[in-house]
């Protein structure tokens, strides 16, 4: 568990990236697109754009091919934030080498619980299967929600996982979602707190409502996918981060904001990963 307060106006800004899919190679490409090259265009705008804000979700799939060297790749990129950064994993994550790397860096936290000024908590869940893009929450995972619901109901609350619960559209991509949501949804409905709910895992923007709930999806930090299509389809729009503001009512402010001053285009011939 983190505690972090620090801001005068309880107002907690911070940055979500997910899915870089980066490799042990930094000439490493995905779809086309290489991955070192777009994650760190993100980082250097993220810190040309002077936000505000307190810390870092990396929300999964931040390597391709399991490597120890993708991970560093990672912690080169993302150190110039200077920021504290918390992570999920994402079904192409490989846990005992992405916890071995992270834990040698005192910028990156372990921690899943964060008690936020005191208005708000963020509860980080594991969603992977492992060896299967589809997602699950473990019995584990679901109790340890339910505990930290009821033990802090006078907090606000934002869920955060890497797997998609609300559809795409798009049958080859549905098939990888969240595969208990029903089972999240029956902890979510007991308590009167949580706000919203915010993932990765489609590489494309959602801001929408799932049961009542603001839901929010990230687009990834390289090769993005088309919504609305049945079919395995890329699309061009480029890489981006969120920015999210958690207010002291419980409302939440956001906004995706799209590299400017790059492009990075897919080979949009591929018919798959």
């Amino acid at each position: 568990m983190v505690e972090c307060i620090n801001r005068d106006d309880e107002q907690i800004r911070f940055i979500q990236i997910t899915d870089p899919h980066l490799f042990k190679e930094t000439t490493g490409e995905l779809l086309g697109i290489n991955t070192y090259n777009s994650f760190r265009q993100v980082v250097n705008e993220i810190r040309q754009s002077g936000t505000d804000y307190q810390f870092v979700l990396a929300t999964g799939d931040l390597v391709q091919d399991s490597s120890e060297d993708g991970y560093l790749n990672f912690c080169h990129i993302i150190h110039p934030l200077r920021k504290p950064v918390y992570w999920i994993p994402g079904n192409h994550d490989f846990q005992p080498v992405m916890q071995k790397v992270f834990a040698q860096q005192s910028y990156i936290h372990a921690d899943k619980h964060l008690l936020l000024e005191d208005k708000w908590q963020v509860l980080l869940l594991d969603s992977q299967v492992y060896g299967v893009p589809h997602g699950e929450l473990s019995q584990y995972q679901l109790d340890w929600l339910d505990e930290k619901l009821q033990e802090y109901q006078e907090r606000y609350s934002l869920i955060v996982l890497h797997h998609h619960l609300l559809s795409t559209n798009s049958s080859w991509l549905d098939q990888h979602n969240l595969r208990n949501a029903h089972e999240l949804l029956h902890i979510l409905q007991k308590y009167e707190n949580v706000r919203g709910i915010l993932h990765g895992h489609i590489h494309q923007q959602v801001d929408a409502q799932w049961n009542g709930y603001q839901l929010m999806c990230t687009p990834a930090t390289g090769v993005q996918f088309k919504p609305d299509n049945n079919v395995f389809t890329l699309d061009t729009l480029q890489p981006a981060w969120r920015e999210i503001t958690l207010m002291p009512d419980g409302a939440i402010e956001t906004q995706v904001h799209r590299i400017q001053q790059a492009e990075f285009l897919p080979n949009m011939h591929e018919l798959g990963y």
